[in-house]
């Protein structure tokens, strides 16, 4: 086998996802091929990686280059984990620059306007690394890490729809840390699915797997209890404020908790009136859920979206240990051990084309949905009987995807404009495209092939 990492320059990514791979036994033997703009960082990481086999005894092959058509060469496996430009000054002006004219959007990375001219920036980008890729080894998987998750994956599957394109999100990796602790139950006796778009998901359904039992009605009824006090990311930057640590990781598993938050439901005040008015937990925090809804600016915990976006800084900012550990810290490699070895067992989350998987969403967009990964690939399942409040919810949002495809493949600014007065966190129209000309300006080399 063959597996290319594009962006393994990134020290989180690289060393982090080649500690995943030396896990497996399906994958011993295996070349590995990094690739990154950046030949500096990519040298830091290959010897790391060389001298990580060499100490260990390990059975694989390890190679690095800058040509990324020469590393598609012969790929089976391409995981790709990108960002373009300086990221969090064009973070800022996502969020800033629309507040400025107007727009409530309570973050600015996937949702609301600040989401569509990510989106803009780094799916012309991705549209070239699929590209290269459809035409050296067009059978290749792609798992994307990037966001915006929905924006890229419905990018690249309307313009390569032969594509094996999947997104891959740790988010619902959330219900790992709440629902053993809130229910008092192993994890492993928990059957959870959650489906949605990206980073607007909610778990639909809740079993316990010895008794097939329904467990919805007790979360419903503890989740008051459980939330109020759930520490957030106030909390760890207050923490961080004292100590000057923070844990440079963010894994699939998020760590479980003891202490009570200084803050009453801190981060999660969507959580709170999602369970009240729709019965339902979603699998994320304000930050993220919050920017899809026009009215989150009214109800989010605002202080912990700045906390979070503040530890987020940090977090990718602060010098990373050169270190590779021999765990699973994500989850595309055991999907990748489950296709090679016809695992045929249910994955809890990714992003593929609807298809009729949620039959009341358009079958170009793409959705976030558990799958069955056997032989065959990664096989969505179909999700019935999803709620029509969410759904509503969810279609209000469909139309902003839609058109963010076309301005990316099609290169147009009117359909920049038109993704934006789709958007359901815009609430006024007439300084748009003022706003848009603003944005364009300050980010030419990303955003001017907009014509």
């Amino acid at each position: 086998m063959k597996i290319v990492l594009v962006g393994a320059g990134s020290i989180q990514f690289g060393l982090g996802t080649l500690g995943d791979i030396f896990t497996s036994t399906t994958l011993k033997g295996s070349e590995i091929t990094l690739l990154d703009i950046n030949a500096n960082a990519l040298d830091v990481v290959l010897q790391t990686t060389k001298d990580f086999i060499q100490a260990h005894k390990l059975v694989y092959t390890v190679n690095a280059t800058t040509d990324r058509r020469k590393a598609f060469q012969g790929a089976d496996f391409i995981i790709s984990s990108i960002e373009v430009g300086n990221r969090f000054q064009m973070w800022d002006e996502d969020w800033k620059i629309p507040l400025q004219y107007g727009v409530h959007q309570v973050y600015g990375e996937n949702g609301g306007p600040g989401g569509v001219f990510h989106s803009l920036r780094i799916g012309r980008v991705i549209l070239d690394i699929v590209k290269d890729a459809m035409e050296i080894c067009p059978n290749a998987w792609i798992f994307n890490y990037s966001n915006p998750m929905t924006a890229i994956c419905t990018t690249v599957k309307r313009m390569y729809p032969e594509a094996k394109f999947v997104g891959m999100c740790h988010e619902i990796g959330w219900l790992g840390r709440w629902l053993p602790r809130m229910l008092n139950r192993d994890l492993k006796d928990l059957h959870y699915r959650a489906a949605g778009l990206n980073h607007f998901s909610c778990m639909l359904s809740l079993t316990d797997r010895k008794t097939g039992k329904d467990l919805y009605p007790e979360v419903l009824e503890k989740a008051e209890a459980f939330f109020e006090r759930e520490p957030g990311y106030s909390d760890l930057y207050d923490a961080y404020r004292k100590t000057g640590t923070l844990d440079a990781a963010e894994k699939f598993e998020k760590e479980a908790v003891s202490q009570k938050s200084a803050y009453e439901w801190a981060d999660r005040r969507l959580v709170q009136f999602m369970l009240k008015n729709y019965h339902l937990l979603p699998i994320t925090t304000d930050s993220h859920f919050g920017e899809y809804l026009s009215w989150a600016w009214d109800i989010v915990d605002h202080r912990g979206i700045l906390d979070f976006y503040d530890v987020y800084k940090v977090m990718l900012s602060q010098e990373v240990p050169h270190e590779i550990r021999l765990e699973t810290s994500e989850r595309v490699i055991p999907i990748i051990d489950g296709i090679l070895g016809d695992a045929n067992y249910e994955e809890a989350a990714v992003n593929i084309q609807n298809n009729g998987l949620i039959a009341d969403l358009p079958s170009w967009l793409v959705v976030e949905v558990p799958a069955m990964i056997n032989k065959t690939g990664v096989n969505g399942i179909k999700m019935d009987g999803m709620p029509k409040g969410f759904l509503a919810l969810l279609r209000s949002y469909a139309g902003v995807y839609d058109l963010t495809a076309e301005a990316i493949i099609h290169r147009k600014k009117e359909y920049a404009i038109q993704a934006l007065l789709a958007n359901p966190v815009v609430n006024q129209a007439s300084s748009l495209e003022a706003l848009l000309d603003r944005m364009i300006s300050k980010q030419e080399k990303w955003l001017g092939y907009l014509q």
